[in-house]
């Protein structure tokens, strides 16, 4: 096995925010961050014994694992579709640090009650509220919360919004619902970009590739050596991406764009954490 070299960069006095942080893609970065020293603020609706749709982490448990890892997490319930508890956090964020320098977007109801029979059926039998859960509580949340942010990241003339995707370029991602959702996403980082640049506020859209969620391990029944899952990488390895993107002085010339991971990896030359360099990932053939 490839040894990993990982050595976290110095992001330390630095604030983040990462939304939907209690389990998954975004407990990753946000793990990563605390690794390189950030005060980041874990978002989520899972507290105590409450936990949607019964899986694990809470957002008390994500903020531990921030401060475990040599940062400080503060854990914050929030549901980012309710307005309120999305305003109250960036002024709970204002209030207790004065400073915003990254703000990851990746709150997502779209995978809620998931059926993983049906997720790709035709449009026209698919239910309206698998269209309300990816808009509402993925498209929307997405705009609110960077929305919120700006004038933090703004008024310090540096900084980045980062809004999680999915996909491979231009081809198909299987269900028109879905496709749409991730697209309005890398569309509006490409529209919030051209008016943040001005201001020294960089936004692009990060597609992690095929992760290894909890939500994911339990489709697959929790083998890691499955054979469907070669070629997957971890969450630690989307938080790398993120690290590398807010310590990158030039990131502004990444501004508008949509990434990849893999991609990432070989630009900043870091591996997951089993020391392997997983590329980019790409969807079959015939969903071009």
């Amino acid at each position: 096995m490839a040894q990993d070299r990982w050595r976290a960069p110095d992001l330390r006095g630095q604030v983040a925010v990462v939304t939907g942080a209690t389990r998954g893609v975004g407990r990753g970065i946000a793990d990563v961050l605390g690794q390189a020293g950030m005060t980041v603020y874990v978002t989520g609706r899972s507290t105590g014994t409450t936990r949607t749709e019964g899986l694990a982490g809470t957002v008390e448990d994500a903020a531990a694992g921030v401060t475990a890892a040599g940062g400080q997490g503060i854990g914050v319930v929030c549901d980012h579709t309710r307005d309120t508890d999305a305003e109250a956090l960036f002024e709970r964020v204002r209030r207790e640090q004065g400073r915003l320098d990254l703000l990851v977007n990746n709150a997502w109801g779209g995978y809620e009650d998931y059926a993983y029979k049906t997720f790709a059926d035709p449009f026209w039998q698919q239910p309206v509220e698998r269209w309300r859960g990816m808009f509402d509580a993925g498209v929307r949340v997405h705009y609110t919360a960077s929305r919120l942010a700006a004038p933090l990241l703004v008024a310090r003339g540096r900084g980045l919004i980062v809004g999680t995707s999915a996909g491979d370029g231009l081809k198909f991602r299987g269900a028109v619902t879905y496709d749409v959702a991730k697209a309005a996403i890398e569309r509006m980082m490409w529209g919030m970009a051209r008016e943040l640049r001005p201001h020294g506020v960089a936004a692009l859209a990060l597609q992690p590739g095929f992760t290894r969620t909890e939500r994911v391990m339990a489709a697959f029944g929790g083998d890691e050596k499955d054979p469907r899952l070669a070629g997957t990488n971890s969450t630690w390895y989307v938080g790398r991406a993120v690290a590398m993107l807010a310590a990158d002085p030039a990131v502004l010339e990444l501004t508008g764009r949509t990434l990849m991971v893999g991609d990432l990896a070989e630009r900043y030359g870091f591996t997951d954490v089993d020391g392997q360099r997983v590329p980019p990932f790409r969807l079959p053939a015939e969903l071009a």
